[in-house]
């Protein structure tokens, strides 16, 4: 069992083993856990940290309680013609989501928000691709959001608005060599949902 979690460009994995890369280790106990005080605080000096505990469900949900729940969906909507439609968003390129409202569904939240944010409607789920974890502090309320991803196809010719009271000041249709430059520069979290593409 692997659980990720994103803080913005820093992240946290919870594993039942060692992982290879350029993580600070984090080695619990059977029953220990690991707070989020403890996480910042290494991520003053470390950007990856990977938390091994013989039980790594039951430490990420001790560290999960830390948070209130949020839930969210969103897509990688993808033309005709294989554009993929993204947003720029506070400085950086990223992908339609936002929270589901009450009864809906994972996907009909991510339909709505793609239309919402990009002013592209109708898109249709063509499949899941995966869930992101990324955790934030919203005026002093740590939150950890987990969305759903979909793969979504959009009509031809559909043109998009950006939703610009969401801080997004562009929405527009990417050509491949377009999207590798904008994941380059983007979110760990967007480009985890990317791969899924493959």
């Amino acid at each position: 069992m692997n659980r990720t979690v994103y803080f913005a460009d820093k992240s946290v994995v919870f594993t039942d083993r060692a992982t290879p890369g350029a993580h600070f280790a984090v080695r619990l106990g059977s029953g220990e856990r690991v707070s989020r005080a403890k996480i910042l605080e290494i991520f003053q000096t470390c950007n990856d940290v990977a938390v091994i505990s013989p039980d790594a469900e039951a430490a990420f949900r001790g560290f999960a309680a830390e948070f209130a729940a949020v839930e969210a969906a969103g897509g990688i909507v993808v033309d005709a013609r294989g554009a993929w439609l993204m947003i720029h968003r506070n400085g950086r390129w990223d992908l339609p989501k936002g929270h589901v409202e009450a009864g809906e569904t994972f996907a009909e939240c991510a339909v709505r928000e793609v239309g919402e944010e990009t002013g592209v409607t109708g898109a249709e789920v063509v499949r899941p691709l995966c869930d992101t974890l990324h955790a934030y502090s919203l005026c002093g309320r740590w939150e950890l959001k987990r969305t759903y991803w979909f793969e979504m196809r959009a009509a031809a010719g559909a043109a998009p608005a950006p939703q610009r009271e969401e801080g997004i000041d562009r929405a527009v249709w990417c050509m491949p060599d377009e999207v590798r430059e904008h994941l380059s520069a983007t979110f760990p979290t967007i480009r985890c949902v990317a791969a899924c593409m493959r």
